[in-house]
């Protein structure tokens, strides 16, 4: 397998693009309420409406915000009860005026029109909100222990490129309390405060590029709880060097031990050509091959390149039907 090598120019352009498209939307806001009357009725949304739950509180990890957007029709069925997406860096997916770069996913358009159309099940949407740790908690832990201790120490200690924050801001990896935050605290919340469908068959989770890395540590980790995992533009370098770079290869070795089986649950990658994403492709072949042979077909498991996208909401919003299609079909 050929590495990709970049050159010093190229390479900071890559390294400014990942930190401000990766990790710059990490602000939360307001107090805690706990009660759902933040200033999420205040999106500009296509269809639905949303709950905001500011500073939610958890035992593991640091507090932020919860949005939970409701389709048109909750409330109005009776006995209705709905499947439910998990959904990372949850402040970039409904409302681009309120998005540091003035992107969105468009969640509530794409899920909207999918389920006018009947082409996924009834599901409502959790939105996550990053935090300033967003790096930490989101890095699959156990893959992270299985480097070597100087490859961690090195990694702990490596600066962003553009200013002498350390990428690890927690000093730490903590993507186990992060999904320990998701499946023991945020979801028995959800499933008693909505009228969801509470099984493994109906629970779901997705992301990009970072967020790609922990909704598939999430399936891996709590395949009792989640179904399906899309991962999108996912950031298999871990950080943002390329050369002699062991974590791919680290990640490979984790999925190989740790993949659920393939007939009880779903995968989802993709990856575009353009900016950071023009990093990715060799790397996903690795990933699918591991798939391959653990058993996966086209049933529960698909890759798709996207060429002349780059790493952006811009492009994830363009083919998010796709892995919700694949997903939360009837």
């Amino acid at each position: 397998l050929n590495v990709v090598v970049m050159r010093p120019y190229v390479a900071l352009f890559f390294v400014l693009l990942f930190m401000g498209l990766c990790g710059a939307c990490s602000n939360s806001n307001g107090n805690a309420n706990g009660d759902g009357n933040g200033d999420g009725h205040d999106l500009n949304l296509y269809s639905g409406k949303v709950d905001r739950y500011v500073d939610f509180k958890s035992a593991h990890v640091a507090d932020r915000t919860v949005d939970v957007w409701l389709p048109d029709d909750y409330g109005h069925l009776a006995g209705e009860r709905y499947a439910v997406l998990y959904m990372h860096d949850g402040q970039m997916l409904f409302d681009a005026t309120k998005t540091w770069n003035k992107q969105e996913w468009g969640v509530d358009e794409t899920m909207g029109e999918l389920l006018a159309g009947r082409e996924v099940r009834s599901t409502i949407v959790v939105g996550v909100w990053n935090t300033e740790f967003r790096h930490s908690e989101y890095f699959p832990q156990r893959a992270f222990e299985g480097l070597d201790k100087g490859v961690q120490d090195s990694l702990l200690n490596k600066a962003k490129r553009y200013e002498t924050a350390p990428l690890f801001k927690a000093g730490k990896v903590q993507s186990d309390a992060y999904l320990r935050f998701l499946v023991e605290e945020l979801k028995p919340f959800i499933d008693e405060k909505y009228a969801t469908l509470r099984d493994r068959e109906n629970t779901f989770v997705a992301g990009s590029s970072m967020g790609g890395l922990i909704s598939m540590y999430a399936l891996c980790e709590y395949p009792e709880v989640f179904k399906g995992a899309a991962c999108l533009s996912t950031h298999w370098v871990g950080s943002f060097d390329t050369l002699n770079n062991p974590i791919p290869a680290q990640f490979e070795r984790y999925l190989e031990e740790h993949l659920p089986k393939p007939a009880q649950h779903k995968l989802y990658f993709d990856y575009g050509t353009e900016t950071l994403d023009a990093l990715y492709e060799p790397y996903q072949w690795r990933m699918d091959s591991v798939l391959i042979r653990r058993g996966y077909d086209e049933l529960e498991w698909l890759t798709m390149k996207f060429p002349g996208e780059d790493h952006s909401e811009r492009s994830w919003r363009k083919r998010l039907a796709i892995p919700l299609r694949f997903l939360l079909r009837k």
